[in-house]
């Protein structure tokens, strides 16, 4: 193998000419014949037992030509890429050079992408907005209030549904008085405001008593499952039982019955240094988040677009995982919503772009501060993160290899690089304001570029699986464990 030469082309691109020699192409030939020589027939000659100069005089001299330079190519390729010390990034496209092959073997260019150069712009003494981590006593009160919630029980009352309650129905749904698949169910505990059935359906429950049976109307959207999308069905809607909600009072017994403190005031000073710590900790990443974002975006560099193209196959593959965590196949996702492999492509382009710059400024800095890390540093990082998932040290070890740990923690330094020289500004009286509204997803943060993950998603939308159903609502947490002694003494 000879590297005849290596051309530099636009966007991080190289051309590699790379002959191959007429005895590595004889060798591979030969490799071509002896794999190949059991399914040639040649009159005269059991099967795998011609010659190979038998087969080529019969059948052509090129005849294992093609298979022989599949075999030759790609090891080729590999060693004139390692010869040449080029970071390729992706898969070459490779042509045989004025197709050429014969005896004295054969020339082929391969074009593909290589780690661009990064100029960094300002990494230290970058600034950025930092939020203040401030908790309200409507703060606490919401987050009390959400314990209350979490504590509440289902009791049954002798009135008509509202809003809020809890309707035990039988139901049975009916197209042109054919009863349809999934339309039917039994005893379904159906929160009624919750949105989990069908648009009109819980609204139609309001005002029915137990014992009262009544035909409803509903016409199913037209972004519903195919067979129900857009037609006016009749649900048969019977009340079993009408439940309410009710949550303990917020005093010093609710106190002792969800955490170990004796008073509401200690449950209140907790929740409230709970909620700050953990502001302060979002802030924290949001300030880190917004340096990196200002430090990528003043990077230079000839970006290949396969590596963008491989950040969004990455982003889509997670997406698909999650949604199979949540028990939702990826086609019928794509159904419900419209969207399509294209659709999601485009979509993560930008957010890609934005997570290639990150990691190419992140790579930048490791190189131009020369950080390491040392055994002793990987070790210890093992030993952190398996206290953090409680799992064995040699468990962890078995899933997550020291190459892995090690970009981690070489990560992390070039963060801590950027955000130990950064400036904390306080944010402005609009940006205060805009603080206090309600906050979208964040883009992925400095602590999830540090540790490899990716950036999530909007959560998918609900399945179908029944006609009139949507997810259910959790029931009820059971009452807590001193309720129930009490209850029982």
């Amino acid at each position: 193998m000879n590297v005849k030469s290596v051309e530099k082309l636009e966007k991080s691109q190289v051309a590699v000419t790379v002959e191959v020699t007429a005895e590595e192409f004889e060798a591979a030939v030969q490799k071509a014949y002896l794999k190949m020589r059991n399914k040639i027939s040649v009159p005269g000659f059991r099967p795998g037992k011609a010659p190979r100069k038998m087969i080529e005089k019969l059948y052509g001299e090129g005849v294992f030509y093609s298979d022989a330079v599949d075999a030759a190519l790609p090891d080729a390729y590999t060693q004139a890429i390692g010869s040449s010390g080029l970071d390729v990034v992706g898969y070459p496209e490779v042509e045989i050079v004025d197709d050429q092959i014969g005896k004295d073997g054969f020339t082929f260019k391969a074009i593909v992408a290589v780690y661009p150069e990064v100029e960094l712009g300002q990494y230290k003494g970058v600034s950025a907005v930092k939020e203040e981590a401030k908790v309200t006593a409507d703060d606490v009160k919401e987050r009390l209030n959400q314990m209350a919630e979490r504590e509440a029980r289902l009791v049954s009352v002798d009135r008509k549904v509202k809003k809020g309650d809890t309707a035990v129905i039988d139901f049975e749904g009916f197209d042109n008085g054919v009863a349809f698949e999934g339309g039917k169910g039994e005893n379904h505990e159906l929160e009624i405001g919750s949105g989990s059935f069908v648009p009109g359906f819980e609204d139609q429950i309001i005002g029915m008593k137990a014992g009262e049976e009544k035909d409803i109307d509903i016409t199913f959207p037209e972004n519903y499952t195919k067979d129900l999308a857009g037609k006016q069905v009749v649900f048969h809607v019977k009340v079993n039982e009408v439940k309410e909600k009710q949550t303990p009072a917020l005093d010093d017994e609710f106190a002792k019955d969800v955490s170990e403190f004796e008073t509401l005031k200690e449950l209140k000073d907790d929740t409230k240094a709970k909620i700050t710590a953990e502001r302060e900790q979002s802030a924290k990443i949001a300030f880190e988040n917004a340096l990196l974002e200002k430090v990528a975006g003043d990077i230079k560099a000839d970006i290949p677009e396969v590596m963008i193209e491989e950040q969004c196959r990455r982003f889509l593959d997670e997406f698909k995982q999650r949604l199979q965590a949540q028990g939702i196949p990826y086609d019928q996702y794509c159904k419900m919503t419209g969207m399509d492999e294209a659709k999601f492509m485009e979509d993560g382009r930008e957010p890609a772009v934005r997570q290639v710059k990150m990691d190419l400024a992140i790579a930048a800095i490791i190189k131009a501060e020369n950080l390491d890390v040392t055994d002793e540093e990987i070790e210890e990082k093992y030993k952190s993160m398996a206290e953090q998932y409680g799992m064995e040290l040699d468990m962890l070890k078995k899933y997550l290899d020291a190459p892995t740990v090690r970009n981690q923690l070489l990560n992390e330094k070039a963060i801590a690089v950027v955000v130990d020289s950064a400036k904390a500004e306080k944010p402005t009286k609009a940006e205060k304001t805009e603080g206090e509204e309600e906050k979208k997803p964040a883009k992925k943060t400095a602590k999830k570029a540090a540790e490899g993950e990716e950036e999530k998603k909007p959560a998918a939308k609900k399945t179908t699986k029944k006609a009139a159903e949507g997810e259910e609502e959790k029931k009820p947490a059971k009452k807590t464990a001193k309720k129930a002694a009490e209850k029982a003494e």
